[in-house]
């Protein structure tokens, strides 16, 4: 099946050029369908092409040099927009050069490019960003938001939910996704006014968003495979997130020096080697890299700032899928089937009046 290209972002990450064009070389290698749009200086980007043929062959650059740094502010960014390898990605989506973008770069000026050029979709107030954890069931999960919005009231968690509803049929091929929202405990009187809001209103709408939800899910549930959603606002979230991968590393240091501590211990990990190259694999943040924003009028895809070649291939593998799969229409009708732009909780500052 031929893929609309993707536009690649060849200046972000920590490394920038060099690991961008490897790890879409790495993804053209395992998918010979995709074809790219490489933005960022050119005479780089050649360079760098010259040990990718393959890639080379499939391939097309739009030079610029102007990159957007990690310390510069979305509003910096957004003065820069026009002239960045960021913002010129983006634009490619929104003028139909590209069917998604692919960046490494600056988070917060990633989402104020995306969402001021593409804008979000109808019946959705904010864009939301969604990722792939590992779980101890067959799929990953998916959790949004991880940092896009530190602050949601009740309607933005349940536009979330069905956002990551529609990317968890796509991701784990599941009718009905398994639904939570996540909260300091399961039982119903538990949590904020806007967490109970909320679940009320997922609960009533479950049928018609062919979804499965039942209430909240703590944290360090998250990712035992009983969950295939879980929904929070971006402050929560990105805390969640990072006690996550902050929690796979130390395992994994822990692991390394309690295996190198004496004789014994090293006869041992020769022993169990293949057990722990299992683990090491399953943790390995680069074998879960890609989070999309969801609720946009076209697709954005972070990829991690330290991601290896082998990450950014994932992050591009996981862009195509979601080209391949129309989320953002499967996003449209599934707003659809409960009202579309009428369907809309009542903010607090509504109700009063």
């Amino acid at each position: 099946m031929s893929l609309p290209r993707i536009a690649v972002d060849a200046m972000g990450g920590d490394e920038g050029v060099r690991v961008m064009i490897e790890g879409a070389a790495l993804a053209r290698r395992r998918h010979d369908q995709f074809k790219f749009l490489l933005v960022g200086d050119e005479p780089r980007i050649e360079a760098a092409l010259e040990k990718h043929p393959n890639l080379r062959a499939s391939s097309e650059i739009l030079h610029t040099d102007d990159v957007i740094s990690g310390e510069d502010k979305p509003s910096q960014a957004l003065r820069r927009a026009k002239t960045t390898s960021m913002g010129r990605a983006i634009q490619a989506v929104k003028n139909g050069d590209a069917g998604a973008a692919v960046s490494a770069g600056n988070t917060g000026a990633l989402m104020a490019i995306a969402k001021l050029t593409l804008r979000t979709m109808p019946g959705i107030d904010r864009p939301a960003l969604a990722a792939l954890l590992p779980t101890l069931g067959d799929n990953d999960v998916i959790m949004l938001d991880l940092g896009a919005n530190t602050e949601c009231d009740s309607r933005n968690l349940v536009q979330f939910a069905i956002m990551g509803s529609a990317y968890a049929r796509v991701a784990t091929g599941r009718k009905e996704p398994r639904v939570r929202l996540l909260n300091i405990g399961t039982e119903e009187i538990k949590g904020t006014d806007l967490l109970r809001d909320a679940a009320a209103t997922l609960k009533g709408a479950a049928e018609d968003l062919a979804i499965s939800f039942d209430g909240f899910t703590e944290a360090d549930k998250m990712c035992r495979g009983d969950v295939d959603v879980v929904v929070t606002d971006g402050f929560s979230g990105n805390i969640a997130l990072k006690a996550v991968e902050g929690t796979a590393r130390f395992v994994g240091d822990l692991l390394r020096r309690s295996f190198a501590s004496s004789l014994r211990s090293k006869i041992g990990f020769l022993i169990s080697r293949p057990a722990t190259e299992l683990l090491k694999h399953h943790l390995d943040p680069n074998n879960h890299n890609g989070a999309v924003f969801l609720g946009l009028n076209g697709i954005v895809v972070k990829s991690h700032g330290g991601a290896n070649a082998a990450g950014v291939a994932n992050a591009v593998a996981v862009t195509a899928r979601l080209l391949e799969e129309n989320v953002t229409e499967r996003i449209t009708a599934d707003l659809a089937r409960v009202g579309g732009e009428s369907w809309r909780m009542p903010r607090p500052q509504e109700e009063r009046a």
